[in-house]
């Protein structure tokens, strides 16, 4: 008899799409016979919580009241892309929404969001506080949700149990499901994985740490280290994600959100003070046309209202072979920077594809800046790139990182003028401060102290070498960039907590007619509960 494995995507992170993860996980399971279960419990737990929220009759403030009493409305405006017509409609779904949640974790000392989990108590980058999540796992603001949850999933008496651990703000949760499934199940055997635990590893963490609680740790991605587990032998590779046992209509988007990954890792992979290269992930893909096959096929599949490339950059043989095979939906993704983009032909070809939008990493305005973060674009290249895109009708989402050792004041303010000299061509905008991470090489070279208190921390802080020092930084953000009069309005339709997971169905209301939605339109494709 095989083994069985349930997979767990843990709170808290932003439940606008199924977790792609463990949905690889469970394709590479389906195609080699193995028995499994998925569970949502991010998704499933938000809305347990909020349904508890809005269920209580407390006196309290009328901000409150008012988003308990139209909680449904609110949850079905972000389900129907009509709630996506007016930004102010969309802003007081969401915040009324996120103001439930919040509401939800304050009896815990936890301040959740849609987009993030702060305990004032634990901290996630700290083991003796995981370890702590684990001891008490009472304490959770979602245990009444997962205590009689993970009981059910365990009446299946599975072989092992995998936590998927992506995020920072999944930490302590995924810790406190651990510690009740030990405390009603001593024996039962659970993985931990995902790219937050891939990451802890990279920079030295070992198995032991957690020993009692984690059976075992996988760094990287997880089909084979699973299936090596398990004792099984793999038949079937370069399986393609498996959605089918998801709850597509409860996710908070207007339309069914399909991840897809064509690749891991950075193609670039030459960028001074990168993550991926400080912890030396090497860059994998598969073959562009197996990658453009298995889209056709998983849209042909579930009909998706949009798909969501989630490599790091979308390289330019991929972005080829989406043009010569188009998936026959909407898509978006990350792209570099590339004399491609700056093609008209070519960023057309890509929106009759299906591109809608892509997030583009500008990063910095300042040449001098670019070169010495090793970044491999320069500033004509980007101009003309904003401006072939935004005629091809492809929306861009526009990130750019402050605060890098090279940069200063100066460099900072060239930004800016070249962000308001484009502000016609961008349409979102992702405003970073640098953190340097843990591992990287440039590191050496600079001033540095913890960033977080805790073992697990992933980044330092630095002493900037010209004084641009995050408070600086801050303080110029929000009081001249943001408030810049061709930049604050780029600023303020930025989607609120979901930020570029939402902006596309923007795009669709404001850009083009919605009866141009591939397959059946948008708001046929999702009922509203």
């Amino acid at each position: 008899m095989s083994p069985k494995i349930i997979l767990i995507h843990p709170p808290l992170a932003k439940c606008s799409e199924p977790p792609p993860g463990i949905a690889r996980l469970s394709g590479c399971l389906e195609q080699n016979g193995v028995a499994h279960e998925v569970i949502d419990a991010n998704l499933e737990g938000i809305l347990f919580l909020l349904n508890e929220t809005a269920g209580k009759n407390q006196s309290t403030d009328r901000w409150t009241t008012r988003a308990r009493k139209n909680m449904n409305v609110n949850l079905a405006a972000l389900r129907n892309i009509s709630g996506y017509q007016k930004q102010s409609r969309y802003q007081r779904a969401v915040m009324d929404i996120n103001r439930l949640l919040n509401t939800a974790g304050k009896s815990s000392d936890v301040q959740m969001s849609l987009a993030d989990y702060q305990d004032k108590k634990l901290a996630p980058v700290n083991s003796d506080d995981l370890c702590a999540a684990a001891e008490n796992p009472q304490d959770n603001p979602f245990y009444p949700y997962f205590q009689h949850r993970l009981e059910r999933a365990l009446e299946e008496n599975p072989d092992f149990i995998g936590l998927s651990v992506n995020y920072l703000s999944q930490a302590l949760c995924a810790f406190a499901m651990v510690g009740f499934i030990k405390r009603i199940h001593p024996g039962q055997k659970i993985i931990l994985g995902g790219s937050l635990v891939t990451s802890w590893m990279k920079l030295g963490l070992r198995k032991e740490k957690f020993r009692g609680w984690a059976d075992d740790l996988v760094e990287g991605p997880g089909e084979e280290p699973l299936l090596k587990l398990m004792k099984i032998e793999r038949t079937a590779h370069d399986s393609p994600p498996e959605y089918g046992n998801f709850f597509w209509d409860d996710y908070l988007a207007p339309g069914r959100i399909l991840p897809y990954s064509a690749a891991h890792g950075c193609y670039w992979h030459q960028c001074a003070f990168c993550p991926e290269k400080a912890e030396g992930n090497k860059y994998k893909s598969l073959e562009t046309s197996l990658a453009a096959n298995q889209l056709q096929i998983l849209t042909k599949r579930l009909q998706p209202a949009l798909i969501h490339i989630l490599d790091n950059s979308i390289s330019p043989a991929m972005l080829k072979a989406l043009v010569a095979c188009p998936p026959e939906a909407h898509w978006y993704g990350f792209a570099r920077i590339t004399k491609h983009l700056t093609d008209d032909d070519f960023c057309l070809s890509l929106k009759k594809s299906g591109c809608r939008m892509l997030k583009l990493g500008i990063e910095s305005g300042d040449q001098r800046v670019l070169d010495q973060l090793d970044k491999g674009i320069d500033l004509q290249t980007t101009s003309a790139a904003l401006k072939a895109l935004k005629k091809s009708g492809i929306a861009t989402y526009c990130y750019l990182l402050f605060g890098t050792p090279p940069e200063n004041e100066d460099s900072a303010l060239k930004t800016m003028n070249f962000v308001a000299g484009h502000h016609d061509c961008i349409d979102f905008l992702n405003l970073a401060i640098f953190n340097l991470p843990a591992g990287s090489i440039e590191a050496q070279t600079l001033d540095i102290n913890d960033f977080y208190k805790g073992d697990l921390s992933l980044y330092r802080n630095f002493k900037h070498p010209m004084g641009w020092h995050r408070p600086a930084v801050r303080n110029f953000l929000e009081k001249t960039f943001k408030k810049h009069p061709a930049i604050a309005p780029i600023v303020k339709r930025t989607p609120v907590f979901f930020t570029s997971n939402h902006a596309t169905f923007f795009v669709y209301t404001n850009q083009r007619n919605l009866a141009e939605v591939p397959g059946a339109p948008i708001t046929e494709k999702l009922e509203i509960n």
